[in-house]
Protein backbone atom coordinates (compact mmCIF):
# COMPACT_ATOMS: atom_id res chain seq x y z
CA UNK A 1 0.00 0.00 0.00
CA UNK A 2 1.16 3.32 -0.76
CA UNK A 3 0.42 6.56 0.89
CA UNK A 4 1.07 10.15 -0.43
CA UNK A 5 3.51 8.14 -3.01
CA UNK A 6 5.32 6.50 -0.45
CA UNK A 7 5.74 2.84 0.47
CA UNK A 8 5.50 1.30 3.53
CA UNK A 9 9.37 0.19 2.61
CA UNK A 10 9.78 3.92 2.38
CA UNK A 11 7.84 5.08 5.54
CA UNK A 12 10.00 2.20 7.91
CA UNK A 13 13.35 3.45 6.12
CA UNK A 14 12.44 7.13 6.89
CA UNK A 15 11.76 6.55 10.41
CA UNK A 16 14.99 4.27 10.61
CA UNK A 17 17.29 6.91 9.06
CA UNK A 18 15.59 9.44 12.10
CA UNK A 19 16.76 6.97 14.53
CA UNK A 20 20.03 7.24 13.68
CA UNK A 21 21.26 10.44 13.69
CA UNK A 22 23.90 10.29 16.27
CA UNK A 23 23.25 12.80 19.19
CA UNK A 24 25.58 11.60 21.97
CA UNK A 25 28.58 11.21 19.62
CA UNK A 26 27.92 14.47 17.87
CA UNK A 27 28.14 16.21 21.25
CA UNK A 28 30.69 14.08 22.66
CA UNK A 29 33.26 15.82 19.66
CA UNK A 30 31.83 18.74 20.26
CA UNK A 31 32.07 19.21 23.59
CA UNK A 32 35.12 16.95 24.44
CA UNK A 33 36.77 16.30 21.53
CA UNK A 34 35.76 12.53 22.12
CA UNK A 35 34.01 9.54 21.03
CA UNK A 36 31.81 9.28 23.27
CA UNK A 37 32.23 5.14 22.47
CA UNK A 38 35.22 5.50 23.75
CA UNK A 39 34.31 6.52 27.09
CA UNK A 40 32.48 5.37 30.26
CA UNK A 41 30.91 2.06 29.16
CA UNK A 42 30.87 2.68 25.84
CA UNK A 43 27.48 3.59 24.77
CA UNK A 44 26.13 5.87 22.21
CA UNK A 45 23.16 7.38 24.50
CA UNK A 46 22.13 9.77 27.15
CA UNK A 47 23.06 7.88 30.35
CA UNK A 48 26.75 7.39 29.32
CA UNK A 49 26.50 11.10 27.85
CA UNK A 50 25.34 12.13 31.66
CA UNK A 51 28.34 10.48 33.00
CA UNK A 52 31.30 11.01 30.98
CA UNK A 53 29.98 14.67 29.31
CA UNK A 54 28.33 16.20 31.88
CA UNK A 55 24.56 16.47 33.20
CA UNK A 56 23.71 19.50 30.63
CA UNK A 57 24.79 17.25 27.72
CA UNK A 58 23.38 13.98 29.24
CA UNK A 59 19.70 15.80 29.34
CA UNK A 60 20.27 17.25 26.02
CA UNK A 61 20.87 13.98 24.61
CA UNK A 62 17.67 12.47 26.59
CA UNK A 63 15.73 14.86 24.89
CA UNK A 64 16.35 14.85 21.60
CA UNK A 65 16.97 10.99 21.53
CA UNK A 66 13.36 10.80 23.08
CA UNK A 67 12.38 13.66 20.14
CA UNK A 68 13.46 11.33 17.85
CA UNK A 69 10.84 8.86 18.48
CA UNK A 70 7.89 11.26 18.75
CA UNK A 71 8.98 12.93 15.63
CA UNK A 72 9.08 10.01 13.29
CA UNK A 73 5.91 8.87 14.50
CA UNK A 74 4.79 12.41 14.08
CA UNK A 75 5.91 12.15 10.54
CA UNK A 76 4.71 8.43 9.60
CA UNK A 77 1.36 9.37 11.31
CA UNK A 78 0.87 12.50 9.06
CA UNK A 79 2.08 10.78 6.02
CA UNK A 80 0.00 7.64 6.58
CA UNK A 81 -2.63 8.01 8.84
CA UNK A 82 -2.28 4.73 10.20
CA UNK A 83 -1.58 3.37 13.90
CA UNK A 84 -0.07 0.21 12.53
CA UNK A 85 2.51 2.59 10.29
CA UNK A 86 3.16 4.22 13.28
CA UNK A 87 3.84 0.87 15.24
CA UNK A 88 6.37 -0.23 12.98
CA UNK A 89 8.10 3.04 12.53
CA UNK A 90 8.20 2.78 16.38
CA UNK A 91 10.45 -0.80 16.20
CA UNK A 92 12.34 1.17 12.81
CA UNK A 93 13.37 4.40 14.68
CA UNK A 94 14.80 2.69 17.40
CA UNK A 95 16.41 0.36 15.79
CA UNK A 96 18.59 3.13 13.88
CA UNK A 97 19.23 4.34 17.51
CA UNK A 98 20.65 1.41 18.72
CA UNK A 99 22.33 0.22 15.00
CA UNK A 100 23.13 3.17 13.12
CA UNK A 101 24.99 2.76 9.89
CA UNK A 102 26.61 6.11 10.12
CA UNK A 103 28.38 4.41 13.60
CA UNK A 104 29.41 1.10 11.57
CA UNK A 105 25.99 -0.11 13.69
CA UNK A 106 27.09 0.71 17.14
CA UNK A 107 25.19 2.93 18.92
CA UNK A 108 22.82 2.92 21.90
CA UNK A 109 20.58 0.96 23.96
CA UNK A 110 16.98 2.46 22.87
CA UNK A 111 15.47 3.39 25.99
CA UNK A 112 15.16 7.32 25.39
CA UNK A 113 14.12 7.34 21.90
CA UNK A 114 11.59 4.27 23.01
CA UNK A 115 10.37 6.65 25.15
CA UNK A 116 9.83 8.85 22.61
CA UNK A 117 7.80 6.57 20.61
CA UNK A 118 5.72 5.11 24.15
CA UNK A 119 4.84 8.86 24.76
CA UNK A 120 2.80 9.58 21.59
CA UNK A 121 1.40 6.08 21.44
CA UNK A 122 0.69 5.09 25.21
CA UNK A 123 0.75 8.58 26.89
CA UNK A 124 -1.63 8.02 29.14
CA UNK A 125 0.44 5.14 31.04
CA UNK A 126 3.53 6.33 29.86
CA UNK A 127 3.82 9.77 31.60
CA UNK A 128 2.73 9.14 35.08
CA UNK A 129 5.25 6.10 35.11
CA UNK A 130 7.95 8.44 34.28
CA UNK A 131 7.00 11.13 36.67
CA UNK A 132 6.98 8.26 39.44
CA UNK A 133 10.69 6.91 38.09
CA UNK A 134 12.63 10.23 39.16
CA UNK A 135 12.03 8.49 43.00
CA UNK A 136 13.78 5.16 42.24
CA UNK A 137 16.47 7.69 40.61
CA UNK A 138 17.12 9.76 42.66
CA UNK A 139 17.70 7.13 45.67
CA UNK A 140 19.59 4.43 43.15
CA UNK A 141 21.06 7.00 40.93
CA UNK A 142 20.51 3.94 38.48
CA UNK A 143 18.71 4.63 35.06
CA UNK A 144 18.08 0.65 34.70
CA UNK A 145 15.90 1.04 37.65
CA UNK A 146 14.26 3.76 37.07
CA UNK A 147 13.78 2.25 33.44
CA UNK A 148 12.77 -0.30 34.80
CA UNK A 149 9.93 0.85 37.18
CA UNK A 150 8.68 2.52 33.58
CA UNK A 151 8.56 -0.71 31.46
CA UNK A 152 8.00 -3.61 33.50
CA UNK A 153 4.86 -2.29 34.80
CA UNK A 154 3.62 -0.33 31.36
CA UNK A 155 1.64 -2.45 29.67
CA UNK A 156 -0.47 -3.27 32.81
CA UNK A 157 -1.00 0.55 33.31
CA UNK A 158 -1.60 0.77 29.65
CA UNK A 159 -4.73 -1.74 30.13
CA UNK A 160 -5.80 0.10 33.34
CA UNK A 161 -5.49 3.35 31.10
CA UNK A 162 -7.79 1.39 28.24
CA UNK A 163 -5.26 1.36 25.74
CA UNK A 164 -6.02 -0.82 22.61
CA UNK A 165 -5.03 -4.54 22.96
CA UNK A 166 -2.36 -3.91 20.08
CA UNK A 167 -0.71 -1.20 22.05
CA UNK A 168 -1.01 -3.48 25.24
CA UNK A 169 1.25 -5.73 23.07
CA UNK A 170 3.14 -3.02 21.87
CA UNK A 171 4.24 -1.93 24.77
CA UNK A 172 5.43 -4.96 26.20
CA UNK A 173 7.65 -5.53 22.81
CA UNK A 174 9.37 -2.39 22.76
CA UNK A 175 10.60 -2.63 25.72
CA UNK A 176 12.37 -6.30 25.21
CA UNK A 177 14.02 -4.82 22.21
CA UNK A 178 15.28 -1.72 24.76
CA UNK A 179 16.13 -5.27 27.14
CA UNK A 180 17.93 -7.22 24.42
CA UNK A 181 19.87 -3.97 23.37
CA UNK A 182 21.20 -3.51 27.09
CA UNK A 183 22.08 -6.68 27.60
CA UNK A 184 24.14 -6.63 24.49
CA UNK A 185 25.95 -3.35 25.86
CA UNK A 186 26.48 -4.38 29.05
CA UNK A 187 28.79 -7.14 27.89
CA UNK A 188 31.01 -5.35 26.10
CA UNK A 189 34.39 -5.48 27.78
CA UNK A 190 34.56 -2.10 29.08
CA UNK A 191 31.44 -3.53 31.31
CA UNK A 192 33.25 -6.95 31.68
CA UNK A 193 34.06 -6.29 35.64
CA UNK A 194 32.07 -3.67 36.65
CA UNK A 195 28.52 -3.76 35.65
CA UNK A 196 26.93 -0.33 35.09
CA UNK A 197 28.33 2.19 36.77
CA UNK A 198 25.51 4.79 38.27
CA UNK A 199 24.35 8.27 36.91
CA UNK A 200 27.40 10.15 38.61
CA UNK A 201 29.13 12.82 36.30
CA UNK A 202 33.27 12.33 35.74
CA UNK A 203 35.73 14.85 34.41
CA UNK A 204 37.44 13.87 30.96
CA UNK A 205 40.56 15.72 29.71
CA UNK A 206 40.19 16.64 26.01
CA UNK A 207 42.89 15.08 24.39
Amino acid sequence: MVWTGISWSGLLALAYLIGCFPTAYMLGWITKGRDIRELGDGNAGAANAYRELGPKVGVAVLVVDAGKGAAALGLVGALAGSTVAQMLAGIAVVAGHNWPFLLQFRGGRGASTAMGVLVVLTPLAVIPLSVLSLIPLAITRSATVALSFIFVPLSLVAWLTGAPVPLIGYSMAVPVLVGVSHWASVRRPALADGGEPGLRPQEVDSP
